[in-house]
C-alpha cells in the first residue's frame, strides 16, 4: 500500500513541476512579446513613449 502511495504521489508531483514549466514558458513569452510590440511602437513614433520635453536640453 505504501508503495503505492509513493508512486502516486511521484506521479502527482512531476505533473506539478511540468504544469509549473509550462506556465513559465507562457508567461515569458507573454512578457517578451508585449516588450516586443513597445520596441516597435516606440522605433516607429518615438514621441509616443519618450514623452521629453524639447526644451530640457
Amino acid at each position: 500500500m505504501k508503495i503505492l502511495l509513493v508512486t502516486l504521489l511521484i506521479l502527482i508531483l512531476s505533473a506539478c513541476s511540468t504544469t509549473a514549466a509550462i506556465l513559465d514558458v507562457a508567461g515569458t513569452t507573454v512578457v517578451y512579446a508585449g516588450k516586443t510590440a513597445v520596441n516597435t511602437v516606440d522605433m516607429i513614433t518615438p514621441d509616443l513613449i519618450n514623452d521629453e520635453d524639447e526644451d530640457e536640453d
